[in-house]
């Protein structure tokens, strides 16, 4: 598509009389921005937008076990011992379930397990040891109650059997099914939510010099042809969500620009993941060297991103967003 429209989100609470809600809820736009590389547009009234593309701007986007009035909290739990915010810490088993269970006590609505770091830099796990990092812990949570959705992180297809079979029920692929030609069968078989993710390079590469021409439409037309091989593959497009992948082969420039204009990936007919939970972007911005200490601009970039009706929120500190995220919902809802 050579031109692209974003709509300009809004929380007020006096509607105007050609407000259309954002996925019938209180969210609305009465404008949209139409993009188009090597071009710049006026803003256009909403009754200009072609009735298919309004259409699918209206409709509700429910996944399974999740909240259906207000964004879902996703807790990362990462069984690594190199993951750049807290590697090491919940290796153990012990530690995991102990970890996740607390973050589920203090709001999250769903779980994010991950066996390899995909920190700038990082090597490839063996799949043999990613699934030992991971399935035991997700058998054990589901062995101590843990009732919430279990996503596992993984570009491989083989560690996200193994997961689902331990009682995952969302998979979590930062290659968009682009590193394993396994994971469309895998995931079309499970019935599983996938979420995909943009990322330029691999985790080892991706910082080295990220390019694009334009950096939200460039992202825009990548998660658009993922979807379509996901379609291909089977895999049911109310079972799709869609990650821009900020931090992930990007600059601190092309974040920004990812975040100011998250409302453009509505127009992929999907929900929105965000995950930018203690990101150096927001240490440089911040002038927090610790990523354990970003706390505050995580809960910050995060709000941008529900204001924008982000459908999941994917976070590290689970009661500085819940909290957040009450108030924000008491203000503007």
């Amino acid at each position: 598509m050579s031109v692209y429209f974003r709509p300009i989100i809004q929380t007020d609470p006096k509607l105007p009389a050609d407000a259309v809600p954002l996925h019938g809820g209180p969210l609305w736009f009465n404008m949209v921005e139409p993009l188009e590389r090597g071009a710049h547009h006026a803003l256009m009234p909403v009754a200009e937008l072609p009735t298919a593309l309004l259409d699918q701007l209206r409709v509700p986007r429910v996944l399974p076990g999740l909240p259906k009035d207000r964004a879902a909290l996703m807790g990362v739990l990462n069984v690594t011992p190199d993951s750049f915010s807290d590697g090491g810490k919940f290796v153990a088993p012990d530690a995991a379930v102990a970890h996740a269970q607390a973050m589920v006590a203090a709001g999250a609505d769903i779980l994010d397990i991950g066996g390899e770091s995909t920190r700038p830099g990082a090597a490839l796990v063996p799949e043999v040891e990613e699934v030992a990092r991971t399935a035991p812990v997700i058998t054990a949570l589901r062995s101590a109650g843990v009732e919430v959705p279990i996503s596992i992180d993984t570009r491989k297809a083989v560690v996200a059997e193994a997961a689902l079979s331990a009682g995952a029920t969302m998979l979590n692929d930062v290659s968009a099914m682009t590193y394993d030609a396994a994971m469309p069968a895998t995931a079309a078989r499970s019935g599983a939510p996938i979420c995909l993710m943009h990322a330029q390079g691999d985790p080892e590469t991706m910082q080295k010099d990220p390019t694009y021409g334009n950096v939200l439409l460039d992202v825009y037309d990548h998660l658009a042809e993922r979807i379509a091989a996901a379609e291909a593959a089977g895999v049911s497009k109310d079972r799709i969500i869609v990650d821009p992948g900020v931090g992930f082969g990007k600059t601190q420039a092309h974040n920004l620009a990812l975040i100011r204009g998250l409302s453009l990936f509505h127009m992929l007919g999907c929900p929105v993941l965000l995950g930018v939970s203690r990101k150096r972007f927001i240490g440089n911005i911040a002038g927090v060297e610790r990523a354990e200490d970003r706390a505050s601009g995580s809960v910050s970039v995060a709000l941008e991103g529900i204001r924008q009706g982000v459908q999941i929120i994917r976070a590290h500190d689970i009661e500085a967003h819940q909290q957040a995220f009450a108030l924000w919902r008491a203000m503007h809802t």
